[in-house]
């Protein structure tokens, strides 16, 4: 009797325990289950996109987004490259460019990792609403022994009646998609274009800086698109997007763009240009030639007249071999102007160069000054750095540090996505060799 009692309470212990086991696996286990995060929201690092240039949070998701901010983890490769010595060694065959996003994007660029560790996670602005993008790419052209049967394209300036090249300023401001509708028929992902039935004879690289000026790459790429298609080029459009909240350095992105650029197609001709200017004619013809070029000679803001005879800002063209030769553009001027007067002195002191320039009455240029954007700060070690005559080959491409987050290819360009990090005068003034004035 005494046994069998035994033999019940130990049973009855037995079904206790598991029970109490069975109870303490279920709460880890619903401990350690990670969050479900819906795979149609977007989740991108609010210290990225907090310049975003198309921002759309609500203040409850703003306030989400900076009370999680610090329970969140990214990785970015920031990138140090002498880019003189890429540039030279980049080769290239004639073959077929095929390019696939998963195959490059491995290799040349680093996309930012968000590693969410909380129950809500960090919701941030869709940039660019409405603007269709693509996970991969393709650079295509014909074969080689079709393309090079093919004529070379022609776009003729020669007409006598010179009203058929003025260009009618579209300043509709439309969604992306209306754009697209527009303007993207022949488009590839990437904002490249290839005209066809002819060989163009350069591949052109427009690159535009970019910060928080969404209304201006709207209006600049209605009008920027149907322009260069007219006149048969093979190009593609990078906006260059700094992120972060130091100075803004317009060259510097000139260079990362450069930079990125050439990773992607063996460009030969490049155009650095600003957001807001709209050239007016049809024979100011987006190539390079065997000198840089004055594109923007003749500003509507300037009353279409060239302020000196030195300007070299707005839009500039360089074949490859002499963006190379200069060195690119200077790193060192944050915030407002030297940028460009730096870089007329690399073409003549260190290219040997003289620029060029079309007539003012073809190179003219609408200016947009609408939309409520407001100049940066002018940098006021701007003319102790340019008088300096330091040597152009301690700065510029081969000095141009950034941290690359992402490249995405929309249907109307693509965008490179940096922020640069603010170098203080007093290293640069080091860094250059500048000395200071008694």
């Amino acid at each position: 009797m005494f046994q069998n009692r035994r033999t019940v309470f130990l049973f009855v212990c037995s079904l206790v325990f598991v029970q109490a086991l069975y109870y303490i696996a279920t709460l880890k286990i619903k401990r350690i289950e990670p969050t479900i995060v819906n795979p149609t929201s977007l989740l991108i690092s609010t210290s990225i996109y907090n310049k975003s240039s198309d921002n759309r949070l609500s203040s409850v998701q703003k306030n989400q987004a900076h009370s999680s901010n610090d329970k969140s983890t990214q990785t970015n490769h920031t990138v140090d490259i002498n880019s003189t010595a890429i540039a030279h060694n980049l080769t290239f065959t004639n073959s077929p460019l095929n390019i696939t996003v998963n195959q490059t994007i491995a290799t040349t660029i680093s996309t930012t990792t968000i590693y969410n560790t909380t129950a809500h996670p960090i919701t941030a602005p869709i940039p660019f609403l409405n603007a269709s993008s693509f996970s991969s790419f393709n650079y295509f052209k014909s074969p080689p022994n079709i393309y090079n049967s093919l004529p070379v394209c022609n776009f003729s300036i020669s007409n006598n009646d010179t009203s058929i090249y003025k260009v009618t300023i579209n300043q509709t401001l439309n969604l992306y998609n209306v754009i697209e509708e527009d303007h993207g028929k022949g488009l590839y992902p990437g904002g490249h274009f290839i005209p066809e039935g002819c060989q163009t004879e350069q591949r052109l690289a427009l690159i535009i800086c970019y910060r928080n000026r969404e209304q201006h790459l709207k209006l600049f790429l209605a009008n920027i698109h149907p322009f260069l298609q007219k006149q048969k080029l093979d190009y593609t459009i990078f906006i260059v997007n700094q992120h972060g909240k130091d100075q803004f350095n317009r060259a510097a992105l000139f260079n990362v763009g450069y930079i990125e650029a050439m990773k992607l197609y063996p460009f030969d001709c490049f155009i650095f240009h600003d957001v807001d200017l709209l050239p007016e004619d049809l024979r100011n013809v987006y190539k390079c030639g065997g000198r840089p070029r004055h594109m923007s000679v003749a500003v509507d803001k300037f009353n279409y007249k060239l302020l000196y005879s030195t300007l070299f800002g707005g839009v500039t063209a360089f074949n490859l071999t002499d963006f190379i030769g200069a060195n690119g553009y200077p790193t060192v001027y944050w915030g407002w102007g030297g940028e460009d007067d730096d870089m007329y002195l690399r073409v003549v002191k260190k290219l040997k160069k003289s620029i060029t320039r079309y007539p003012i009455e073809i190179a003219r240029y609408k200016m947009i000054r609408t939309h409520d954007h407001t100049s940066g700060k002018a940098n006021p070690n701007r003319h102790t750095i340019l008088y300096s005559k330091y040597d152009y080959s301690l700065d510029g491409i081969n000095t141009t540090h950034y941290s690359l987050h992402n490249i995405v290819f929309y249907k109307l360009f693509t965008l490179i996505n940096v922020t640069l990090t603010e170098e203080p005068f007093e290293k640069i003034r080091a860094r250059l060799n500048i000395k200071k004035k008694n």
